[in-house]
This record gives C-alpha cells, sequence and structure tokens, in this order.
C-alpha cells in the first residue's frame, strides 16, 4: 500500500451557489500536492456515501471539469442530511467509517457543511484517538444562513443576500408600479431558522429612506401582531403599497415559530414554511388589503448566475486552506473568514478549533437591527455590502448559463459487506 494517504471529500447539508467552488479549491490544490496526497474521492451524497462506500474517483475528471466547478451551482457530488450520533449512541457507524478509510487508505477528511457537519467532522476528527486509526479532519464552512461562530461570514450566504436584496428591489418596483388599482401588500419569504442573516440582507435594496423592504421579520425579535399590523397599515397609507421581508423562523415571544409543520427533518430540526401565506391571510382579514406573496426557497441558494464574487472566492480560498491546513497537520480545525480592519473592505484565512464551532449558532446582533425590529441599521449596512460585492457570471450558452456535470466515476468497492443505515 502507498505511503501516500488518499482524501475524502463530501459536501452536506443545503447545497449553495458556491459550495462546488470550495469543492473546487479543495481539488485543485491537492492536485498541486500529489507527492503528498493520493487521490481526492468524493462521497456520493455526503457522509452516507462514506458509510456505503460509494465513493466517486475525482482523479478521472478533467482539469476543465474540475475547474467548471467554480461557477456551477449545487451539489456536484449530492449531499445529504444525515448526523453522526456520538460514539456510544452508535458505535458501528464510526467502525463503519474506520473501515471504509482504512480500505481505501484515506488519511484526509474534508467535510463541507454547516453546524452540525462541524459536528461531525469533530467526531470524525475524535476517530484517530478513540479507534487508533490516523486520520485529519478539516471542516469547510458552509451555510446560507450565515450562522456559524468565529468566522466573519459563510461561503453561500454573500450569494444568496445578493439574490435577495436584488430580488426585493425589483419586486418592490413592481409592486410600486400597480399599487394604485392593484397589490397593496407584497410578502417574500426567506430562509433563516433562528438567524435573520438572510432576512436582514434586503435591508440592502433600499436606496434612500422609504424605499422598500418596509418591514423585515426576523427570528431574533418576537412577532408582535398589532404592531406588525399597525405598521402595514401605516405604511400602506404613506406610500401606496408595503413590502414585507419575512424570515421563516419569524417566532412568537413564547419561542413558538408562526409557520411550523409539526414535522422533523433528519437534523431533528423543526421544519418550517408558509409563513407568507399566514401573513398574507392575516393582513387580507385584518385589513382586506390586496395582497401577492412568494417563497424564495431553493431560488435563493441555487442562484448562481448572480453569485456575488466575493462569495465565489472565499469559497475557492477555504477549500484551499482546508488542504493546507489538513497538509501542515492540523485536526480538528476549520478554516474561516477574517475581515480586514481597514475602512477598505478586506479579507483573510483564519483558523477556529471544532470544539468551538460545533452545535453553536451566531445571530444577528441586536445593534444590526433597528430598535423598531422591523429593519437594518448602519452597522448591518456596513457589515453586509462587501459581501455582495462584484459579479462572477458564468459563461452563456444559447442564451442559458453552462454549468459543468461531472462524470462521477465509482471507486471499485474492497468491502464484502454492505452496511445499512439507521
Amino acid at each position: 500500500m502507498s505511503n501516500k494517504k488518499n482524501a475524502f471529500y463530501a459536501q452536506s447539508g443545503g447545497v449553495t451557489a458556491v459550495i462546488n467552488a470550495s469543492a473546487c479549491g479543495v481539488i485543485e490544490t491537492a492536485r498541486k500536492h500529489r507527492d503528498r496526497i493520493g487521490k481526492v474521492y468524493a462521497g456520493r451524497n455526503g457522509i452516507i456515501g462514506a458509510l456505503r462506500e460509494e465513493l466517486i474517483d475525482t482523479s478521472k475528471e478533467s482539469k476543465a471539469a474540475v475547474h467548471g466547478l467554480l461557477t456551477t451551482p449545487a451539489g456536484a457530488f449530492g449531499s445529504c442530511r444525515h448526523k453522526l450520533k456520538s460514539l456510544e449512541e452508535n458505535r458501528a457507524e464510526y467502525e463503519r467509517l474506520i473501515e471504509v478509510f482504512r480500505a481505501h487508505n484515506i488519511g484526509y477528511f474534508f467535510y463541507n457543511g454547516g453546524g452540525d457537519s462541524a459536528d461531525t467532522c469533530l467526531k470524525v476528527s475524535q476517530l484517530s484517538a478513540t479507534m487508533g486509526y490516523p486520520l485529519q479532519a478539516i471542516h469547510i464552512p458552509k451555510t446560507i444562513d450565515n450562522d456559524l461562530p468565529l468566522t466573519d461570514n459563510c461561503p453561500g450566504f454573500g450569494s444568496v443576500a445578493k439574490y435577495i436584496a436584488i430580488s426585493t428591489r425589483e419586486a418592490a418596483l413592481d409592486v410600486a408600479s400597480m399599487c394604485e388599482t392593484s397589490t397593496k401588500v407584497f410578502i417574500l419569504e426567506v430562509m433563516g431558522r433562528h438567524a435573520g442573516w438572510i432576512a436582514a440582507a434586503a435591508g440592502l435594496a433600499a436606496e434612500r429612506e422609504g424605499d422598500a423592504p418596509h418591514i423585515i421579520l426576523f427570528p431574533e425579535i418576537a412577532f408582535d401582531r398589532e404592531k406588525f399590523l399597525a405598521r402595514v397599515q401605516r405604511t400602506v397609507k404613506q406610500r401606496g403599497y408595503c413590502v414585507i421581508v419575512a424570515s421563516e423562523g419569524t417566532q412568537y415571544a413564547d419561542g413558538r415559530f408562526l409557520a411550523e409543520s409539526g414535522l422533523k427533518d433528519a437534523f431533528g430540526h423543526s421544519q418550517l414554511g408558509g409563513l407568507a401565506p399566514y401573513l398574507a391571510a392575516m393582513v387580507k382579514d385584518e385589513l382586506g388589503y390586496k395582497y401577492h406573496w412568494a417563497v424564495a426557497d431553493y431560488l435563493q441558494r441555487s442562484a448562481r448566475h448572480i453569485a456575488s464574487r466575493t462569495d465565489v472566492e472565499q469559497a475557492y480560498a477555504l477549500g484551499e486552506a482546508a488542504v493546507e491546513f489538513a497538509l501542515r497537520g492540523d485536526n480538528a480545525v476549520m478554516p474561516c473568514i477574517v475581515r480586514g480592519k481597514g475602512k477598505r473592505y478586506s479579507w483573510s484565512i483564519g483558523e477556529a478549533r471544532l470544539e468551538n464551532v460545533a452545535n453553536r449558532e451566531k445571530k444577528m446582533p441586536r445593534n444590526y437591527i433597528t430598535r423598531d425590529g422591523f429593519g437594518i441599521t448602519a452597522q448591518a449596512l456596513e457589515y453586509l455590502s462587501p459581501l455582495i460585492g462584484g459579479e462572477a457570471y458564468p459563461d452563456y450558452r444559447n442564451g442559458m448559463p453552462v454549468y459543468v456535470r461531472l462524470k462521477n466515476t465509482p471507486v471499485p468497492k474492497k468491502l464484502k459487506k454492505p452496511f445499512k443505515i439507521a
């Protein structure tokens, strides 16, 4: 068996417009270090690809195809929502991971995801100590929710922020032009379970006082029905229309979500959705205004055609840094974005320990939200504005963006026994 260890890379959770840029950073950087890293295997559908021994051989992809990931949205290798339990709760999964890693001579583990993925990566990093298998685990941050601690921002967020800000401005112009005889209230529902970063980004749409969005609803601010309806009514009387951007995690003072399905996802989180029609019905019933609503949903996180250049560059740099961290011997860490202190926006790569990242959420600071709870402050604008900076358009052919589709050649299995995931 070669002394060179192979690497395993996997994508986790909801994908983004730039998660493939991080994959590109990992693969291209690993190829520059062929003297120290063998092959990069990707997990088909995330960590479950390792458990099922469904590995993808990225060495079969051309240089051009790998570079094309830089401008391709979604997860090129497939993602999943699967959170490893503790070693005590499900030792079988950990033993299976070690079995697969040993069979394929894997010594580097790169996991690209959010908070739950950081937890998984931390647990995997502990395998070398508890199960006697040398493995370096590096977490690569990714989440449109922008709620990971110890990094100035998260790859995926800047592009979603740009999409939401642009969509809010364009929709507001539409509503304003028709409000005299048609729609008075427009509601856009955006993602964000416990942190209102995406909803806050809508505030970038306003160029001057009175511009949309007129109301932003944050998970961090308890929803007050009477206060909300009064603001809607006042705005319609003053402006002729009202544009509302609402985070799906908007909740009452007692912590109940306004729109909760009662179902749970694979990570154990409450499934949210339906806030926009809920608010629209409230406005119609109480104020009688004609309304329209929209849910940004997957559109906001897949809109690579208007991605932020800053976001793309940072996503790639973090994938690149992950490999460099591993090669210098780091383990259980996450490369992160460090914002420069000057007036002109700048950033660099830092490092965070996973035990300080896993299972922790970074919410909107109170000083980023206006005193009335319905808007963002100058401090928030200063923070958000650089993150949507620049354009990174993909190539177009016949009027459509050109996105790569990898061959995703499977690695021959070496283990005879299949594994059933609980």
